[in-house]
C-alpha cells in the first residue's frame, strides 16, 4: 500500500505565527517588490524581505516569544487621504526559530488575502518553499527538497486540499523548463496512484496504485 509522502506541518506553523498580533484577514493592498525598495531596519542582516518605499508605508515589529527581541515584522500601506485614510497590511514576516533571521514572509493582495509566501523550512538561511494562494487558499506549493536552489517538487491543491504532485527526481528541470518524472495523485489525504517516468521521455513508464481503495 502506498502512503502519502508529504507532511505540511512546517507550513502550518508558519501560518500560525504569521497570524500573531493581528487578524489574518485584515484588509490589504498589493505591493510588489518591483515597486519598492529595501525596508530600512536596525537589523540589516535578518534577511527580511518585506519592503517599503516612502512615507506612505508604516512598519511595526512585535516580540511574540517574550525574549524582548522582535520576531515578527509587518508593513502597512496608507490608502486614501484625510478621514478616509486607513492602513492595509501588505507584508508580514517572522523569525520562527529565534536565530535573528527571518524564515518566512507572506505577501498580500489588495483584498487582504494571502498572495504568496516564501519559507526556509530547514533554517539554513535560504528560502526553499514558495506557497501560492488563490481566493485565500493554498493553490500550489513549490519546494527545493535537496538544497540545490532549484524547484524539484510541486504540489497542487483544490479547495485547499492536496490532490496531486509532480516531482523531478532526476534533476533535469531548470528555471525555464519544468521536467517532472514522478506524478502522484491523492484522495481523502491518501496517495492512491503514482506514475514514474524511468527513461526521461516525459511519459509514465510504471504505475503504482493503492489497490485497497478499489476493494482488491
Amino acid at each position: 500500500m502506498l502512503s502519502r509522502p508529504h507532511r505540511l506541518g512546517f507550513a502550518l506553523s508558519c501560518v500560525a505565527l504569521l497570524c500573531v498580533a493581528s487578524g489574518c484577514n485584515r484588509g490589504g493592498q498589493e505591493s510588489t517588490a518591483e515597486q519598492a525598495t529595501r525596508l530600512p531596519t536596525d537589523h540589516p542582516d535578518d534577511q527580511g524581505r518585506c519592503e517599503a518605499n516612502g512615507p506612505q508605508y508604516e512598519v511595526s515589529e512585535y516580540d511574540t516569544s517574550g525574549d524582548d527581541i522582535p520576531d515578527v515584522r509587518k508593513v502597512f500601506l496608507t490608502v486614501g487621504t484625510g478621514r478616509l485614510a486607513r492602513l492595509v497590511l501588505v507584508c508580514r514576516e517572522a523569525d520562527l526559530n529565534g536565530d535573528g533571521i527571518k524564515d518566512v514572509v507572506r505577501f498580500y493582495t489588495d483584498e487582504g488575502r494571502p498572495r504568496s509566501e516564501e519559507s526556509d523550512r530547514d533554517f539554513d538561511g535560504r528560502m526553499d518553499q514558495v506557497t501560492y494562494f488563490e481566493h485565500g487558499r493554498v493553490a500550489r506549493l513549490e519546494q527545493d527538497t535537496n538544497g540545490d536552489g532549484r524547484v524539484d517538487t510541486k504540489i497542487f491543491y483544490e479547495a485547499g486540499v492536496a490532490v496531486r504532485s509532480e516531482r523531478d527526481l532526476a534533476g533535469r528541470s531548470t528555471t525555464e523548463t519544468w521536467q517532472p518524472d514522478r506524478w502522484e495523485y491523492f484522495e481523502d489525504g491518501r496517495l492512491i496512484r503514482m506514475g514514474t517516468d524511468i527513461d526521461g521521455d516525459g511519459r509514465v513508464d510504471v504505475w503504482d496504485r493503492d489497490d485497497s481503495r478499489r476493494g482488491a
